[in-house]
């Protein structure tokens, strides 16, 4: 019986007396309740009974979300949420176990004074505009603060910034009336300028057409007193050669009339008394001309 209890002894003290420690972890040994040293990844030994581990840290990168209500310079709150990743530094392991009870308690402590004082100096638009400003903010006070308890900030994000819902209501609605001013502006703008391009082509269409009617008159006054001097040189006198002209003119208009059944019909005096006010008309119309 006593050998049993031997052998049950030396089996204790045997698997006591040696601890695999993981990789990105640390064990911090105790012996006799003062720190002893600190084992890192590996395969140790340390003194049964005397000696134990009395806590196992964590080197790998740890994240904190931590979520705030706080309220800004133009009386709206928000709800802002953060995201901050640390680690525990391995040259100071004894620091981050001995000299701090509860590590994310004081993070949140130091996150919830940093955004409670930078957020309230700024309008609702600054706080979305300068997540960057109270990021860097809040990683700069935990590194400062962090670092004589061995823990080392890597980063700090202002992941969301959630106003109350009325607000947010509201920014769309305001965000809608601007864009429709724009739209309505530009609509306003596009109709102007169609109006004043239409006003500008008619101008232009009057303007061409009248010298259109203009150069067509002349043209007509020239080709009539081209064939005047034609037919006196031929031995006319004016006047026969003035109805022959008219005479024709009047014949060609005639058969122009019948020949398109869609041309519009233009009439004119048909005896002879009524070529000779025609006629009367058109001399007076060229001797206007030539003065």
């Amino acid at each position: 019986m006593f050998s049993l209890i031997i052998v049950g002894f030396i089996f204790l003290v045997f698997f006591d007396a040696w601890y695999l420690v993981s990789q990105q972890t640390a064990k911090i040994i105790e012996r006799l309740g003062k720190f002893n040293c600190v084992s890192k990844a590996g395969f140790h030994f340390k003194l049964p009974v005397i000696d134990r581990i009395v806590t196992t840290q964590d080197l790998k990168i740890n994240q904190l979300d931590v979520e705030i209500e706080t309220k800004t310079k133009d009386n709206v709150f928000v709800r802002t949420q953060v995201s901050v990743q640390y680690f525990i530094m391995p040259n100071k392991i004894y620091e981050s176990f001995y000299k701090l009870d509860d590590p994310t308690r004081q993070i949140r402590a130091y996150i919830f004074d940093v955004v409670r004082s930078e957020i309230p100096k700024m309008q609702l638009d600054e706080v979305f505009a300068n997540k960057e400003t109270v990021a860097d903010a809040i990683k700069e006070s935990l590194s400062d603060s962090m670092d004589d308890f061995g823990y080392s900030i890597t980063t700090a994000l202002v992941t969301d910034i959630d106003p109350d819902i009325l607000v947010k209501e509201s920014m769309n609605k305001i965000n809608a009336t601007a864009r429709d001013k724009v739209a309505a502006t530009n609509e306003a703008d596009a109709a102007k300028i169609r109006v004043v391009k239409a006003a500008e082509a008619d101008a232009e269409s009057k303007r061409l057409t009248g010298e259109g009617y203009a150069q067509l008159r002349m043209a007509i006054a020239k080709g009539m007193e081209d064939s005047m001097a034609s037919l006196k040189q031929a031995g006319l006198n004016s006047e026969a050669a003035t109805n022959l002209i008219l005479t024709t003119q009047y014949l060609e208009t005639l058969e122009k009339m019948t020949s398109n059944g869609k041309t519009n019909t233009i009439m004119l005096p048909g005896g002879a008394g009524g070529v000779g006010d025609i006629r009367s008309q058109l001399l007076s119309a060229l001797e206007a001309t030539k003065q």
